[in-house]
């Protein structure tokens, strides 16, 4: 007699660590294409944005862990705002590198998207960026937030989990170009709100406090990092 044992579901440390084929080069143009699409449009940004959220908060709280401090709570609000909490000293590097990790979170981890997409590590991002998620979640304090890394996360997990490698490719090609084209985004937002007075307490403006550094530096910092993000990012996305 012959033993039915259904679909392995066991995770094969190989697939995830192994080499994946690049896609054509007219798929990586049409996903960054579509990630733009994503972003440039305002009522689509509306609801997009809450994606590169999830990133600066998560990439206040990631900091704030290294760096020693004792991360409290991360918030996420339906207008795509949102609070990270950390206790530690209220001075010095850590608080620092961690009000400094908001806005180059996104871009950032576009560019280490896409150094692994040009290593053709298609598995071991999607993974990582599940795994991420996962961390992320146990730290959300709020329904809107626990829902909307709910849902990032079972999409990168059905994607990661069910599909096959074409399918893989795209959304991870077009998840990477979203992080670099929407890390570019807030901080010109962030231009304009301080230019009308409505960002008094932003992340530069807790920096220029921290640092005295003036409050428009830091922007130009933000800028510099999100726009030299998406220019290395997208030479590597494109030399598939």
């Amino acid at each position: 007699m012959t033993e039915f044992l259904g679909p392995s579901l066991a995770l094969d440390t190989t697939d995830v660590l192994g080499t994946q084929s690049a896609p054509e080069l007219w798929i990586v143009i049409v996903t960054g294409v579509a990630a733009m699409l994503a972003v440039v449009p305002r009522s689509i940004w509306r609801l997009s944005r809450n994606a590169i959220t999830i990133a600066h908060e998560g990439g206040h709280g990631l900091i704030a862990l290294v760096t020693g401090r004792r991360l409290q709570s991360i918030r996420l609000h339906s207008d795509t705002s949102g609070l990270t909490v950390s206790r530690g000293r209220p001075t010095g590097l850590g608080m620092i590198l961690t009000a400094a990790a908001g806005y180059t979170a996104a871009p950032l981890l576009g560019l280490g998207g896409a150094a692994l997409l040009s290593s053709h590590r298609i598995t071991l991002l999607l993974w990582l960026a599940t795994a991420l998620l996962l961390v992320m979640l146990l730290m959300v304090r709020n329904a809107y937030g626990i829902f909307t890394v709910l849902l990032t996360g079972a999409a990168f997990l059905l994607v990661s989990w069910l599909t096959g490698p074409d399918v893989q490719s795209v959304f991870a090609y077009a998840v990477v170009w979203f992080l670099l084209l929407g890390g570019v985004r807030p901080a010109f937002e962030l231009q304009a709100k301080r230019r009308h007075g409505d960002a008094g307490d932003s992340d530069a403006d807790q920096l220029g406090r921290l640092t005295h550094v003036p409050p428009i530096l830091w922007l130009l910092f933000f800028h510099a990092v999100s726009i030299c993000s998406l220019i290395g990012g997208g030479r590597w996305l494109l030399a598939v």
